[in-house]
């Protein structure tokens, strides 16, 4: 089992940035591969960002690509989303996401959610 829980959301005017964070707790974090996902109102949930266990592979959504970057510490049980260039679109409550072995692009295979944070850009 792992426990997640994200933070670092909030308001934001378009072009600005924002660093999202989620600490994990439980087994060992490095065992994981990790994800980011977001939904918004009305919305399928979707992909954003993802990252395998070591930290030296990564994956990002094209609408997110060259605007977004997922890392990771694993000595301190933690990874992040550094967002720039935000857009309203990325309007959305954002969730990090863990399972074992390689990363997917499917929410459906993730194991382990956290409870989410609220991303809103204005225009």
């Amino acid at each position: 089992q792992v426990q997640l829980v994200e933070s670092g959301g909030g308001l934001v005017q378009a072009g600005g940035s924002l660093r999202l964070s989620c600490a994990a707790s439980g087994r060992t974090f490095s065992s994981y591969a990790m994800g980011w996902f977001r939904q918004a109102p009305g919305k399928e949930r979707e992909f954003v960002a993802a990252i395998n266990w070591s930290g030296d592979i990564t994956y990002y959504a094209d609408s997110v690509k060259g605007r977004f970057t997922i890392s990771r510490e694993n000595a301190k049980n933690t990874v992040y989303l550094q967002m720039n260039s935000l857009k309203p679109e990325d309007t959305a409550v954002y969730y990090c996401a863990a399972r074992t072995l390689t990363y997917s692009v499917l929410w459906e295979r993730y194991a382990y959610w956290g409870q989410g944070t609220q991303v809103t850009v204005s225009s």
